[in-house]
């Protein structure tokens, strides 16, 4: 059922774009590859045939294939990069740099033909330019056929051989993938050290390798019974062919990336869940491990079930969790994390991973210019589902997030979100800017249209933007749709700017019978305001004030609180003066914010409380 969903969800959105006479295409790539691994020198062969299509309006006179494995060679730019930067991941340092001729990694093309035309091309670095034999016009397809070797590298960065667990591989970004080219041109980023951009599409792979390995990975397995390790039919015999190696064919729909790992030591466990997806779970044989990773089964179902819930439906008819890798890394229908954890970072690792199945592997950003939309938006809502599935519910659970922004925007390090991912001064100011304050950006946004609408706008976006490559503007224009509120302002502000919040409460002011209540905005980016104002007898109300520029009003939230809407605040006056039908000696506090989703970098001067005179005994 769920093919015929995935069918269906790809022909109605081409058939909506067309409908609707949007400029936004595509391109395409269908792969089949080959290949054959040597586990004993991590060097491997590969035949690949690639059709492609060109959806663009444009003409194509050559093409870029990414060569990820040749960043771990000494001299690289993830090499030098990491030993110029200030602040290195400590996982590569200078690791690559003293890595021997047998542990690089490497990918090299022997041969490349264009519908049978061989091809002229070079390697430059990470990046394999190719001119092709003709043009491939709008409308037209090409057929790649290339042969290709690689090395596996001694594991350094999220791909690699022999990881600190034992793990024997990690193959991810392992062949040679065709480039990006979207409506900014082509993508042909260097690999450097951040993430990816890749090309929708069907791949169709068999991997050779030692009878002995088990794999997981990307794909639906198109030849279990005569593989077996855990993917034959419930109660059946596998016979598997004589011979030293064992061929694995995976088919995978509609991806953009293609992920395995392997290793003799596989426990391979399976668990179907509510919806009908198929979870794996590989890990290696290790005492020490197992319970945390059987106890983890149960909660990767709930985590799933609650994305399905929150964002939109699983398309894919499985999903595997399997122990690689150097943290934990997201990949078309699978994750590879490190397994010698707590179960809490298990399942928190876990969250995380499970959740770039949406944004990333269904709502494909590209990771190199928009890296905190699928970072942020992924810590955003696997933070929601931990807190949802854990014992201890907490009830402000962003708070951690908003302090992690406060200190980035007071660090003085703080650039754009527009920043280029690879172009921070510091991995630290890359690590807050795409995680935390992109986890505020959407925790932030349920305060400005409130928490229904913010609800709402996740699951329309996952509705018009699944299996493609939304921008950011893309995301705001849904939210302004469900909501009706004019949104552009907060786009730019937050993410291409460092602007920051920092609204007072500067004093109280009486006049007869009405008092008066000076605001001032005291950062450069505009917010509308909830001001919580508590009376001496107990009572309390809400008072809204509407940012001009949104040219709307939040409704008000369901909280049993009186609420009042006033005038509208222009963000070019820099103080505003809110008036109250009473006395001064009537108000005991006002508090600007009190939910705390308002990412104020100065909180101190955000309430005023004024001291209540107690009648003498």
């Amino acid at each position: 059922m769920k093919s015929i969903f995935l069918a269906i969800t790809i022909f109605t959105s081409v058939w909506a774009q067309a409908q609707n006479n949007t400029s936004y295409w595509q391109q395409k790539v269908d792969y089949k590859m080959e290949v054959d691994m040597n586990v004993k020198n991590y060097q491997y062969t590969g035949k690949q045939e690639l059709v492609y299509t060109n959806n663009s309006p444009d003409t194509l006179n050559r093409v870029f294939y990414h060569l990820f494995f040749n960043a771990f060679q000494p001299g690289s730019e993830m090499d030098v990069r990491s030993r110029t930067i200030k602040d290195p991941d400590s996982r590569v340092g200078d690791r690559i740099s003293k890595l021997t001729e047998a542990e690089q990694g490497y990918l090299k093309v022997n041969s490349l033909t264009q519908d049978g035309a061989t091809l002229s091309f070079e390697e430059v670095g990470t990046i394999l330019e190719v001119e092709l034999s003709k043009p491939i016009l709008p409308g037209e397809k090409a057929t790649f056929k290339m042969d290709f070797k690689g090395q596996v590298p001694q594991q350094i960065r999220r791909s690699g051989r022999n990881n600190a667990e034992g793990v024997a591989l990690s193959m991810t970004q392992w062949y040679p993938k065709l480039a990006e080219y979207d409506f900014q041109g082509w993508h042909a980023d260097p690999y450097i050290g951040r993430e990816f951009h890749g090309v929708w599409g069907d791949f169709d792979v068999k991997i050779s390798i030692d009878k002995k390995f088990t794999i997981g990975g990307t794909g639906y397995l198109q030849n279990p019974q005569e593989i077996g390790y855990g993917y034959e039919a419930e109660g059946t015999k596998v016979k598997q062919p004589n011979g030293e190696k064992l061929t694995w064919h995976f088919i995978a729909p509609m991806v953009h990336d293609f992920a395995w790992a392997a290793d003799p030591e596989f426990v391979h466990d399976k668990r179907t869940a509510a919806d009908g997806t198929v979870l794996h779970f590989l890990y290696k044989n290790d005492p020490e491990i197992k319970e945390n990773w059987k106890n983890l089964q149960p909660k990767t179902e709930e985590l799933l079930l609650f994305f399905n819930k929150h964002i939109g439906p699983y398309p894919w008819e499985q999903y595997s969790v399997i122990q690689g890798g150097d943290g934990g890394m997201e990949y078309a229908m699978a994750t590879l994390i490190t397994g010698k954890r707590s179960f809490g970072s298990l399942v928190g690792v876990t969250a995380h991973e499970l959740a770039h199945a949406w944004f990333q592997h269904l709502l494909a950003t590209n990771e190199s210019v928009h890296e905190w939309m699928d970072e942020g938006f992924t810590s955003y809502i696997s933070t929601l589902a931990e807190n949802e599935i854990s014992d201890s519910k907490d009830e402000n659970i962003f708070a951690g997030s908003f302090r992690g922004y406060v200190g980035l925007a007071k660090s003085g390090v703080e650039q754009p979100q527009s920043t280029h991912a690879d172009r921070y001064n510091l991995n630290g100011a890359y690590g807050a800017a795409a995680y935390t304050k992109g986890s505020v950006f959407l925790a932030q946004l349920g305060y400005i249209i409130g928490q229904e609408n913010l609800q709402k706008t996740l699951k329309r976006y996952y509705d018009e933007w699944k299996f493609k490559h939304p921008t950011p503007n893309d995301f705001i224009r849904i939210a302004e749709k469900v909501s009706g509120a004019e949104l552009d302002w907060y786009l730019i502000d937050w993410t291409q700017t460092t602007n920051t919040i920092d609204y007072a409460v500067t004093g109280l002011t009486e006049e007869g019978e009405t008092t008066i209540v000076n605001l001032e905005r005291k950062g450069l980016m505009p917010m509308p305001l909830d001001v919580k104002v508590t009376y001496t007898d107990g009572t309390s109300e809400m008072i809204y004030i509407p940012l001009q520029m949104m040219r709307w009003n939040k409704p008000a939230e369901d909280d049993g609180m009186e609420r009042t809407v006033v005038k509208d605040w222009a963000w070019a006056y820099p103080t505003y003066k809110l008036s109250i039908a009473k006395p001064k000696s009537a108000i005991s506090n006002v508090q600007i914010d009190p939910t705390g989703l308002m990412a104020d970098i100065n909180r101190e001067n955000n309430a005023l409380k004024q001291a209540v005179a107690t009648e003498e005994k």
